[in-house]
């Protein structure tokens, strides 16, 4: 069973068992195999490529070592590798509250999958979780931070426990404004969350494939929009899918502060450079957040305001404008 992620004390969790996915990578077009093992407690999320020199395949999965966020999250390492597309897969073990994993992987990139969190999370949820006998530490938010990017805007308040809310806005037929709003728990995660799949443009595709991007997507593995009409023959998951595959991704993204983080992200048109900059911004400032024991302390009524919030105690950055594609 897994423990849910709120501000209250939980001990650690592992696999009960390994676990092999194989599929294709949604850039790179590679495929590869990816094999996940149990691991002992503060051994947190490790993983290594295995196509590459014994040296020089290890990743850190966290916040310092993000080198690109175009379309996904690429991680880099100290020789200059890179492994593509780990949101899905950090997104699915945050999600289900599983803090120690050795994840092994023979290619660039890791498998798509069917473009969700889904496969992930089934087979997760077949073989069970392993508690182990350390206590779970957790990131508490205590002072906001925000960033903003034109339109797009995102920030981390102080809550009792991880929620999400977003909102989306495409002037296309089929997606149009989007606001979704979540608790996440492990049971949340996985019905209202994890099927969610990404999304893409047939207007865009030959554009993407010659600058090496999306060689390995399709309506197998994506929702296919054109001329804003989903061209999938199976149709949507949920009448709004897109922008619940929004806070799949911003799940994923948040991970990679290394230990659960306690606190509301609101967001506004967010991507993956909003995302892990927002991370970046919290663990940066001391005053922000607090790690250790989880701890009470806000009212867990309040409503969400989706407006972008603005106080004098606050941490604020703006960031540069650059050329965006939609998803």
């Amino acid at each position: 069973m897994f423990n849910p992620i709120m501000a209250r004390p939980r001990h650690q969790q592992t696999l009960a068992a390994p676990l092999v996915f194989v599929g294709i990578g949604l850039h790179s077009g590679v495929r590869a195999t990816m094999r996940m093992r149990p691991a002992d407690a503060d051994h947190g999320i490790s993983l290594v490529r295995r196509d590459l020199p014994r040296a020089e395949g290890g990743f850190t999965l966290d916040w310092r070592h993000v080198v690109d966020t175009t379309l996904s999250t690429t991680l880099g390492n100290d020789f200059g590798h890179t492994v593509g597309t780990v949101e899905h897969l950090l997104s699915a073990l945050s999600g289900l509250g599983v803090d120690n994993v050795g994840i092994e992987l023979d290619g660039p990139e890791v498998p798509i999958m069917d473009g969700s969190a889904l496969p992930f999370v089934e087979a997760m949820s077949n073989i069970g979780v392993r508690t182990l006998d350390v206590p779970c530490e957790v990131i508490q938010v205590r002072r906001p931070v925000r960033l903003q990017q034109g339109a797009s805007w995102a920030e981390l308040l102080p809550d009792n426990t991880q929620r999400i809310t977003i909102s989306i806005d495409f002037n296309l037929h089929d997606i149009g404004l989007q606001t979704f709003c979540l608790e996440v728990t492990p049971a949340s995660y996985q019905h209202e969350i994890a099927p969610a799949r990404t999304f893409g443009f047939a207007e865009q595709v030959m554009h993407l494939r010659q600058r090496g991007l999306a060689l390995g997507g399709s309506i197998k593995n994506a929702i296919l929009l054109h001329e804003g009409r989903v061209k999938n023959q199976e149709g949507l998951r949920f009448h709004d899918e897109f922008v619940r595959h929004k806070v799949l991704d911003v799940i994923g993204d948040l991970s990679l502060a290394g230990i659960p983080v306690i606190g509301h992200y609101r967001g506004n048109r967010p991507g993956h450079r909003l995302n892990a900059e927002l991370v970046k911004l919290l663990m940066q400032d001391r005053s922000a957040c607090v790690r250790g024991a989880p701890q009470q302390g806000v009212d867990p009524n309040r409503q969400p305001n989706l407006e972008f919030a603005s106080s004098n105690d606050a941490t604020t950055r703006v960031l540069p404008l650059e050329r965006n594609l939609k998803t």
